[in-house]
């Protein structure tokens, strides 16, 4: 048993709070020895709190909670167009936090088939830097202009970790995708850079695919990049995990998590979905994943294991399942059967 640890739990916007109550439910009965810190961030919590003018849509003692645990699990928040609003939660972590690498696996559930057949790849996305960096600006009345930067050490970092992804899982292949066509000196330094990290990996394919090629392929033929991991910039892999999350029955079913080289962060790959706030229907698969892929990060390897299976026996029963999946479930009565399967599992020693 790992040393007791902390994470701090962002209760988050719409059906945030509901979700976060769900996978409370699950790690409680699992019972992990984890100190799980519930704060606030998100929309909900600036438009509260008379909406400061501050970096980010997290409150100082969120930060303050961040910054002396051990990893953090987010629910759902929500991200307002409003060019006067704050940066969001996710991006604002990611940048001072240095978790460069967001992962998003894409696997189709047993007894849950997927619209376009059976898929299992991981996508990598650097998350640091790209157009997310935030800055525009008006050069003119009605033109404006956004700063895309990439950099050798962003790209260098990412590629890597998406080498050493595939070779954990023993996958032979990683694919890169840019627009090296158009954007001939912002993608020829991320392609560049991670062409020389694969030549440390010389048992692993590179390939490269052009972003509309690929967007193409993955609804053409997804099969096609099964036990690959596909590497991309952050608005590129942003829109292409997005799509790729469809091919798992809905993207309530998707866990993602940002990694740094001393932090990390879970989250499910959906948004918060404002109008079912309060009503418990939402789909719990995605946030207790994520938390169970933060419990195996933890060393609580066994308790995330456990919660894994349990969530796939689950999802292939049908029994207790929320409406997306065909049953009649609440949020909480889902979370509770995920929660009893996963401490029968850990009782039986499986």
């Amino acid at each position: 048993m790992p040393r007791s640890k902390s994470v701090v739990l962002i209760r988050g916007d719409g059906t945030g709070p509901e979700l976060t109550e769900a996978t409370l439910l699950v790690l409680e009965k699992v019972n992990p020895g984890l100190e799980v810190i519930v704060k606030d961030a998100g929309y909900e919590w600036w438009v509260s709190a008379g909406k400061p003018k501050t970096f980010a849509l997290i409150p100082d003692e969120t930060w303050d909670a961040i910054t002396s645990s051990d990893a953090c699990l987010k629910a759902p928040t929500t991200t307002p167009p409003d060019p006067d609003a704050p940066r969001s939660v996710a991006v604002s972590i990611r940048q001072r936090m240095d978790l460069y690498a967001n992962v998003r696996p894409i696997k189709t559930f047993k007894g849950l088939p997927g619209p376009l057949g059976d898929v299992d790849f991981v996508c990598v996305r650097e998350a640091t830097e790209g157009l997310y960096i935030g800055i525009e600006y008006m050069i003119a009345p009605g033109v404006a202009v956004a700063i895309r930067r990439i950099s050798d050490f962003a790209s260098e970092r990412v590629a890597r970790y998406a080498f050493e992804e595939a070779k954990r899982r023993g996958y032979g292949k990683v694919i890169a995708v840019t627009k090296r066509n158009i954007l001939r000196l912002t993608d020829s330094v991320f392609f560049n850079a991670v062409q020389r990290v694969a030549s440390n990996y010389p048992e692993i394919a590179l390939e490269e695919y052009y972003i509309d090629n690929m967007a193409q392929q993955l609804v053409k033929n997804p099969q096609r990049f099964n036990q690959n991991v596909i590497l991309s910039t952050n608005l590129f892999m942003d829109v292409l995990s997005e799509l790729a999350s469809a091919l798992v029955a809905n993207i309530g079913m998707i866990y993602s998590a940002n990694f740094g080289d001393r932090y990390a962060m879970f989250e499910p790959a959906h948004g918060s979905a404002p109008k079912y706030k309060g009503m418990y229907k939402v789909n719990p698969t995605a946030m207790i994943l994520s938390a169970a892929w933060m419990l195996e990060y933890l060393g609580f390897a066994k308790e995330g294991k456990a919660i894994f299976s349990a969530v796939e026996h689950v999802v292939a029963e049908r029994n207790r399942v929320t409406y997306d999946l065909g049953g009649t479930a609440s949020t909480l009565e889902m979370a509770e059967a995920v929660a009893d399967r996963a401490v029968k599992i850990l009782e039986s020693g499986g």
